[in-house]
């Protein structure tokens, strides 16, 4: 049986074996050209492969997106409630919501076909079209990403034969070669100043393009009140749009080099490698080389959700001092530093730990990363280099083991090969690590691709805002169950908006809060120009409700709202906003200097304005018009609330609303404003309680608790004379006490006396 199987491998081997390897020697170069097409294949499907995930990643982002969707749809009075403003929809979330899963905070985050989603949208933002300067920069980077790997091929040649001169004793041939050396170190300076100058440039090109759009959308209308106020999605607008799209533009540049840059490199040094030692020892280093880096692929955590996370801690970290600062004045008189510093270092600290779990995270991976790329790659390429030392004879290559070659061309060979597979395998490294580095890209994606997604659904009028409180009924006393649900109804309902040219009309409008409190079920009233309403009521009965409504600030849900555009409503507030700029400026605003002249107004028609106000003084005060202050740090209350009555009898709108905003000035100042607002047929509707006000309104809304109201006309002297005898009442009604206390004292008199008498 033995003589039967020596002679079957003897057969095998010289019919089959040896010719087979006889032809592959012959034809080696043209097998070794078509392996090296195949590997250049092989990296760029690999890496993108890699990069998205693969269609299993794919197929895993499509399920969790659809769960993600089933997830958001409404399921009961306590889930998720859907409620639109003049076609828009909002979703609110209760307090025990069905099925209490826990859900994970922010958006999801992972490098997969969300993420190049969300990342090709961004992308056509920063590059608009090939056309644009942004697209020049990058073919100007990508110009000098290839002249950078040409220069490197160069200098790993010229290393060689410096060394091989160095060692066959040629100093004429060693001297040229410096010399040379020293020449390619002008283009190469060159390069790669130019490759970290371009990629500043693209860095900065990308985040002007993202901030202009951010900017345009955050800036459209009331989008940032909303986004603030209506919707709890975004928490800190000013970190995203300040920290966030400044790192994902200083990443999204730095991830085209790291991408572009190695795979270029992998792929030219190996083919000049495959002409020095051959293809077959690459393939199977490859082979190794793909299984260590899925492994470590495998190990890598998920950088992308903890760079996401930082952020977020970033940004709370941020809000409790800009908190601190707003609100400074009331915690300094309750002395409640203490409190805020232990509210402030736990914010810090939450950061802190978080940092430190990822820097912890960063070693271990560093330590797995740098023994697999640094030295078991490089011990293979060690074996890749002695190839054609110990193998040429038998690889078919020239020259043979002790076939003519002398040692410096060994020598100048070996130092080119090492030089080359080198660069190679740092090159390899360095696009492991780029899906580190797009792990972070993938965090700083999500954080912007969510800021847009908001406010896309913020101006399309669809909020997610979570009911606080349970939705209370102000006031009125309802069972829990009875109350979820009665308000659940009303905030699914949907509103309806029709312009008109001047009258005002609310038919059976709720007035909700953005939290879900429904403080009037159904109100009606209405306000014809020139009638000017008077609104009254206690604290958090709705009057600022109303007005938000009435500025388009607030959604509806339900009835039907008739008014003019927001555009024709100015709103003075007891505190009135000062802008950043000139003293002309705070009459102005919102509108330039060159759009007061565009209406054929002058700085002596703002003059006449302020003297009727007796506020022309302030002018030459101040020193002239052109003069830049911190104006609310440098007016009075009464200066400033005279100021937004110039700015109103300026923009002469169709209807101005009155918050308090006369409470600092004299009785004589706020005549001469209601009367001249009167003249210039400007409908006003006032939020006061000061009686002296009463004489300019023909209608009254009053708030009257527990989400009742009452609409009418104002018959102001005969509610004066009713408000004078409820005082003169409740002042003899406070006397009480104190006439009965004098009564009972004299009824003990009397007693006392009595007993003497009876004495006596």
């Amino acid at each position: 049986m033995a003589p039967a199987q020596s002679t079957l491998r003897r057969k095998l081997r010289d019919e089959y074996a040896m010719p087979f390897a006889a032809h592959y020697i012959q034809h080696r170069r043209t097998y070794s050209s078509a392996m090296m097409v195949a590997f250049s294949a092989y990296v760029l499907q690999n890496t993108y492969a890699g990069l998205t995930g693969g269609p299993a990643a794919k197929r895993k982002a499509k399920v969790a997106q659809q769960a993600s969707g089933a997830q958001g749809k409404p399921g009961g009075s306590g889930d998720v409630a859907e409620k639109s403003a003049a076609g828009g929809a909002v979703e609110t979330g209760g307090r025990g919501g069905a099925g209490g899963r826990r859900k994970r905070r922010g958006p999801r985050v992972e490098v997969d076909a969300i993420f190049f989603q969300r990342l090709t949208r961004l992308l056509r933002i920063v590059l608009p079209s090939f056309r644009s300067k942004e697209a020049s920069l990058l073919l100007l980077h990508s110009f000098f990403l290839v002249l950078r790997t040409l220069l490197s091929l160069y200098v790993a040649s010229l290393d060689g034969s410096i060394v091989s001169a160095l060692v066959r004793a040629q100093p004429r041939q060693f001297l040229i070669r410096i010399v040379t050396w020293m020449a390619v170190a002008v283009p190469a300076t060159y390069t790669n100043s130019m490759l970290t100058y371009l990629q500043s440039k693209l860095a900065i090109a990308y985040r002007t393009r993202l901030t202009k759009k951010v900017h345009e959308d955050y800036l459209d209308g009331t989008t940032f009140y909303a986004l603030g106020n209506l919707d709890d999605r975004i928490k800190n607008a000013d970190q995203l749009i300040v920290v966030d799209i400044q790192k994902f533009s200083t990443s999204l540049a730095e991830i085209y080099s790291n991408i572009a840059k190695p795979i270029l490199d992998v792929i030219l040094y190996n083919w000049q490698l495959s002409r020095n030692v051959g293809a077959e020892g690459l393939i199977a280093l490859t082979i190794i080389v793909q299984a260590s880096a899925a492994l470590l692929k495998w190990a890598t955590p998920p950088f992308g959700r903890y760079a996401a996370e930082e952020q977020r801690l970033e940004g709370e970290y941020r809000f409790s001092h800009t908190r601190l600062l707003e609100h400074a004045e009331e915690i300094a008189l309750l002395r409640g530093s203490e409190t805020e510093k232990n509210i402030i270092e736990r914010t810090y600290y939450a950061l802190i730990r978080h940092v430190n779990r990822v820097f912890r995270m960063r070693m271990a991976y560093s330590l797995v990363e740098e023994a697999i790329v640094k030295w078991v790659w490089g011990s293979l390429g060690l074996c890749v280099c002695a190839v054609p030392v110990f193998g040429m004879r038998l690889l078919g290559m020239s020259g043979g083991a002790g076939g003519g070659i002398d040692f410096g061309s060994r020598t100048e060979g070996f130092v080119t090969n090492r030089r080359l597979l080198l660069s190679a395998s740092d090159a390899l490294g360095r696009l492991m690590s780029t899906y580190r580095d797009l792990s972070e890209l993938s965090g700083y994606t999500a954080r912007v691709s969510e800021l847009l997604d908001t406010m896309d659904d913020v101006k399309a009028g669809r909020y997610q805002k979570k009911l606080v409180g349970g939705g209370s009924t102000a006031g009125r006393t309802v069972g829990k169950d009875e109350e979820v649900a009665e308000n659940a109804k009303i905030l699914q309902g949907r509103g309806k908006i029709i312009h008109s040219d001047d009258e005002i009309i609310f038919d059976k409008v709720p007035i909700v809060t953005p939290n879900g409190d429904v403080l009037i079920k159904s109100l009606c009233f209405y306000v014809k120009p020139g009638n000017h309403l008077l609104v009254v009521g206690g604290n958090g009965t709705g009057k600022s409700s109303l007005f938000r409504i009435l500025g388009g600030l607030w959604p509806i849900y339900g009835g039907t709202v008739t008014k003019p555009p927001a555009s024709e409503f100015t709103y003075i507030p007891q505190r009135p906003y000062l802008s950043l700029g000139t003293l002309r400026d705070q009459i102005i605003y919102p509108h330039s200097r060159a759009q007061m002249l565009e209406r054929g107004i002058t700085d002596a028609n703002l003059l006449d304005i302020l003297k009727m106000l007796e506020l022309d003084s302030i002018v030459e005060r101040e020193g002239g018009w052109d003069t830049q202050r911190e104006w609310r740090d440098a007016l009075s209350g009464g200066d400033k609330q005279r100021l937004a009555m110039a700015r109103l009898f300026y923009h002469c709108p169709k209807y101005a609303i009155l918050d308090e905003c006369t409470s600092a000035v004299t009785l004589q100042i706020e005549q001469t404003f209601y009367e001249r607002a009167t003249e210039l047929g400007i409908t006003l509707l006032t939020v006061s309680h000061r009686p002296s006000l009463w004489r300019y309104h023909k209608y009254i809304l009053q708030y009257l608790g527990g989400g009742d109201y009452a609409f009418g006309p104002l018959n102001w002297e005969e509610r004066l004379a009713l408000q004078e005898e409820k005082q003169s009442l409740e002042q003899k009604l406070a006397e009480v006490p104190v006439w009965e206390s004098r009564l009972t004292d004299l009824l003990k008199e009397r007693e006392t006396r009595e007993a003497r008498k009876e004495r006596i």
